[in-house]
């Protein structure tokens, strides 16, 4: 056991009063302070709150009213044997989230004299689950909502689903001829895909296509713009963006299409710039110049009619509402102001009809409506009881016990003699490192014993226990030595979960992305301990140890201590978007069971639809092994064992049992 480099984390005077506290001291605390602490006012807002007995609640309609208990739902859905881990999806929220980006456009369009019309599309991309596709296809039907396509599968999800003729199915992505094709015989199906000419060796795929058919698609372009974003994908767009047509290849694609016959179907000019724009105002730049590229089309001929501003509306995951990766510095209304202010005053000044405004939100339309709900196992820390003394100890171990009693002699529950005391407390923090050295060097030389380093440790761990106990208990302005200020990180616990997080939340992994993250109960109860949580998987890099913090970013979450024979549950939100489609077998943990839940008319809720998680037989079978030849080879080595007397026969065939059993079930752990 290595003692942390207290130089090497620093806690706020916040989250050092908020870890530190007892229960004594946690007098007065409520639900509300646990949903401050969390975020849940704010983040959370309006979807999520917490319940004076500290349960956090969800509210599916926002602010329409109708809500439910999250811990309920989670004990009621495991009496349904639907275990833990487990993806809750709320699809009243996922309608929420349409009729208020629906809401937003015709509010800016009413208020800016807009003579054009909103329709908007789903990029399938950023969640590609059944039943949340044909969710939105079927909440949005009363807009003309549509799809956006970035890939052959995709597209037959999307031709299959929209059957709306008004509703526009957007073709992103690489296109070869069998996939450009297909979207022009899906427009005399009464369909309406519109091909977006990406690279510029697209356009004559289409020329072609379009003479061998005798019949061409809708036709659109997608802009490669100079403006430049901001953020984590600020360096995917501007002149060096994968996709999108330079100046000057827009206007040879122009003349080639004219060339061909086919000028008459450009109707709908792409841009994008970056996923989770956090700053409007690249926004505001990115919208004036594609606005003046709009005008400017149909100034040479195109009959236009469709902007796409593409996606990029962005979340507020952790709250603070600035400018940061974690968040952005305006509202859903703010968005849709300026599209329709901007685009408004583009087409004016050119004296053009302003067109139809489309956009592609998936991450604000399917970040908020699903819930992952996974349990904690246990917990790991560092010990703080003092050992008992035994006979004849070495110098070194009589030491730390003196350094303890100098510490001890301080009262822990009196501030102004806590205070009194800092140098003292200060000067046993380095006297207390300087003897555990000591004993690591004397055991290295042989002169001390394992049972005696651990005693050192153990006595090391008590000092730092009993100096962090009196921390938590100053006054939050008063000055700490910076060599105490780590004291709490270093005897911070590891929560272990029952997840894997390469398989539930890969971009905490991948980009490290925050997502908000708590305890599902107890939230009117003071934590008293700070942690992080471990997965599954033997990845050291399987963990989550990034946490939202009002604008800023910890590496330690306030949790409270485990209590025997009681589940402590935590919930990560806000993951609704590309989670599940990017995740990984890593381990060979396969997808969690998932549940769509709807408020029932009349109170309470109900179960749409049951999506059971992988098996390890399908998760074996993914990687190509067969299951029935894994159980036959493990048959045939037992029968080998009792042939030669090493296993018995009961124990063979509850060896079998076991294995059978473990094929059916989930890859998490269970508890029988």
């Amino acid at each position: 056991m290595v003692l942390a480099d207290p130089t090497r984390a620093t806690l706020t005077a916040t989250d050092r009063q908020q870890a530190g506290q007892s229960s004594a001291a946690a007098t007065g605390w409520s639900a509300a302070d646990g949903a401050a602490l969390y975020g849940l006012d704010r983040w959370g807002d309006p979807y999520f709150s917490v319940s004076e007995s500290g349960h956090v609640m969800v509210q599916p309609r926002g602010d329409r009213g109708g809500s439910l208990d999250l811990v309920e739902l989670v004990d009621e859905l495991q009496g349904r044997n639907l275990g833990l881990p487990l993806l809750i999806r709320f699809d009243d929220i996922l309608e929420d989230r349409l009729e208020r980006l629906h809401g937003a456009f015709e509010r800016a369009i009413a208020q800016y004299g807009y003579a054009g019309r909103y329709q908007g599309v789903f990029p399938v991309k950023c969640n590609q689950q059944r039943h949340v596709v044909e969710q939105l296809v079927e909440s949005g039907r009363r807009w003309h909502f549509g799809l956006e396509a970035g890939s052959k599968a995709e597209l037959l999800i999307a031709l299959s689903l929209v059957d709306d003729p008004q509703a526009l199915l957007i073709c992103n992505g690489y296109k070869d001829q069998r996939y450009i094709e297909t979207a022009i015989l899906a427009r005399r199906l009464g369909r309406q895909p519109v091909v977006v000419i990406e690279q510029s060796d697209e356009v004559e795929r289409i020329i072609a296509a379009s003479h061998a058919l005798g019949a061409a698609p809708l036709i659109g372009i997608r802009a490669k713009l100079a403006t430049r974003s901001t953020g984590r994908w600020g360096s995917s767009v501007g002149e060096k963006a994968k996709f999108g047509l330079s100046v000057p290849d827009l206007l040879a694609t122009v003349e080639a299409l004219r060339e061909a016959g086919l000028l008459g179907e450009l109707r709908l000019l792409h841009f994008h710039i970056g996923s989770q724009i956090n700053d409007i105002a690249v926004l505001k730049d990115a919208l004036q110049e594609a606005g003046q590229i709009y005008a400017e089309l149909t100034r040479l001929g195109a009959p236009m009619g469709y902007l796409d501003v593409g996606g990029g509306l962005g979340i507020d995951y952790d709250g603070s509402r600035t400018a940061t990766a974690a968040s952005k510095n305006y509202s859903l209304q703010n968005y849709a102001n300026d599209v329709v202010a901007t685009v408004r005053e583009c087409c004016d000044g050119a004296d053009v009809a302003v067109p139809t405004l489309v956009s592609e939100s998936g991450r604000a339309l399917a970040s908020h409506f699903s819930v992952l709900v996974f349990d904690v196992l246990g917990s790991g820390g560092l010990p703080g009881a003092v050992p008992a003394a035994v006979s004849d100890e070495a110098l070194i171990l009589r030491n730390l016990r003196e350094t303890h009693a100098v510490i001890s002699a301080i009262p822990a529950d009196d501030a102004e003699a806590i205070g009194a005391g800092l140098e003292r407390l200060q000067e046993a923090w380095n006297d207390a490192l300087k003897f555990k050295d000591d004993a690591l060097a004397a055991f290295r030389l042989g002169y001390l014993g394992l049972p005696e380093r651990g005693l050192a440790e153990q006595l090391t761990w008590a000092c730092c226990q009993g100096i962090a106990e009196r921390l938590a208990r100053l006054p939050a302005g008063l000055a700490i030595p910076q060599e105490l200020q780590a004291l709490p990180a270093a005897l911070a616990a590891t929560y272990y979960a029952n997840l894997s997080v390469f398989r539930s939340a890969p971009d905490t992994w991948a980009i490290d992305q925050l997502f908000p993250v708590l305890p599902l109960q107890r939230l009117d109860e003071a934590p008293s301990r700070l942690g992080s949580f471990a997965d599954l998987t033997c990845d050291s890099d399987g963990k989550l140890a990034r946490f939202i913090d009002r604008g800023q970013v910890k590496t330690l979450l306030e949790l409270h201590p485990l209590r025997a024979g009681e589940p402590y549950w935590i919930g990560l939100f806000l993951a609704g978007a590309y989670q599940e489609v990017m995740g990984n077998l890593h381990n060979l943990f396969g997808s969690t069971n998932a549940v769509h839940i709807r408020l029932a008319p009349g109170g309470g809720y109900r179960v749409d639809h049951v999506v059971r998680g992988d098996t390890n037989a399908e998760v074996l079978q993914a990687m190509e092994h067969d299951p029935q030849l894994l159980l036959e080879r493990l048959r045939m080595a037992s029968e080998t064992a009792i042939a030669q007397g090493q296993l018995a026969i009961g124990d063979a065939r509850r060896l079998m049992d076991h294995l059978e059993t473990s094929l059916r079930q989930t890859t998490y752990l269970q508890a029988c």
